[in-house]
C-alpha cells in the first residue's frame, strides 16, 4: 500500500469533510488521485497538507479545500465540457476529468503545460487538451462551455470567459486586487454579464491572472 494513501484520506476527513463539501462524487476524485505526482519529490510529504505548494514559475497547486470548493461549486454531473483557465500542476484538471466528459485547460507557462501533460498522461486522463496560451482569451473554437473554471486571481471577471458559456453555465472565478479575492460562482442567465445570477464563496488568495483581460505582468 502506498504511504500517500493514509495522509490522502486524512487530508478528505479533515480538510474537506469538516469544512462542509458533501459531494460524494467530489470526494471520491480527491481520494483517488495522488496529489504527491503533481508536486516534485522533495515535497511529496508536504503533498496532502492544508496550504498551497510550489510548483515552480511563481505558481502554486492550490489548497486542497479550495480545489473541493471549486470543483463542488461547478456542480459537475459527468457529462460536462469543461474549459479550465490556468492549468498549473494539472492536478485540479485531473479532478475534473474524473468528474466531466471533457476538459479544455490553458497554461500560459508551457514548462508547467508539458509537465502537467505528462502526469495526467501516466494517469490515464486522455479526456484533457492541453493549450499554451493567454487564458483570459478562452477557447473560442471549442466554446460554448457547460463550466469555467479560472484558477488565478482577475482583477474582473473576464467578460471574454462569459461569453463562452452556455445559457444556464457556470463560471468559478476569484476576483478582486493582487494580494486578495473574493471567490465567486456565476451563472449565466442571459447575453448581459451584469445579469448573471451570482453568489459569494468566499475570501481567497491566488496568483495573478496575467493576459490582455486580466493583469498586464
Amino acid at each position: 500500500m502506498s504511504r500517500h494513501i493514509k495522509p490522502r484520506m486524512k487530508m478528505v476527513t479533515s480538510q474537506l469533510i469538516s469544512r462542509g463539501i458533501t459531494d460524494e462524487k467530489v470526494l471520491k476524485a480527491m481520494e483517488k488521485i495522488p496529489r504527491h505526482l503533481f508536486v516534485d519529490e522533495g515535497l511529496h510529504d508536504q503533498a496532502y497538507a492544508d496550504n498551497p505548494l510550489p510548483i515552480g514559475e511563481r505558481q502554486t497547486i492550490s489548497q486542497p479545500y479550495i480545489v473541493a470548493l471549486m470543483t463542488e461549486a461547478l456542480e459537475l454531473t459527468g457529462h460536462e465540457k469543461v474549459l479550465e483557465i490556468g492549468t498549473g500542476s494539472g492536478y485540479q484538471a485531473a479532478i475534473l476529468a474524473e468528474l466531466a466528459d471533457r476538459v479544455f485547460s490553458i497554461e500560459r507557462i508551457a514548462s508547467l503545460a508539458d509537465r502537467a501533460r505528462k502526469v495526467l498522461d501516466s494517469l490515464g486522463y486522455y479526456n484533457v487538451l492541453i493549450r499554451v496560451g493567454d487564458g483570459t482569451y478562452g477557447w473560442k473554437e471549442e466554446s460554448p462551455f457547460d463550466v469555467i473554471i479560472v484558477t488565478a486571481g482577475a482583477p474582473h471577471v473576464p467578460k471574454t470567459l462569459f461569453d463562452q458559456l452556455t445559457v444556464g453555465g457556470r463560471l468559478i472565478v476569484p476576483t478582486g486586487d493582487r494580494h486578495t479575492q473574493k471567490l465567486l460562482k456565476l451563472t449565466r442567465t442571459s447575453n448581459e454579464l451584469d445579469k448573471a445570477e451570482t453568489k459569494d464563496l468566499g475570501g481567497c488568495r491566488f496568483v495573478n491572472l496575467i493576459g490582455e483581460y486580466g493583469w498586464k505582468g
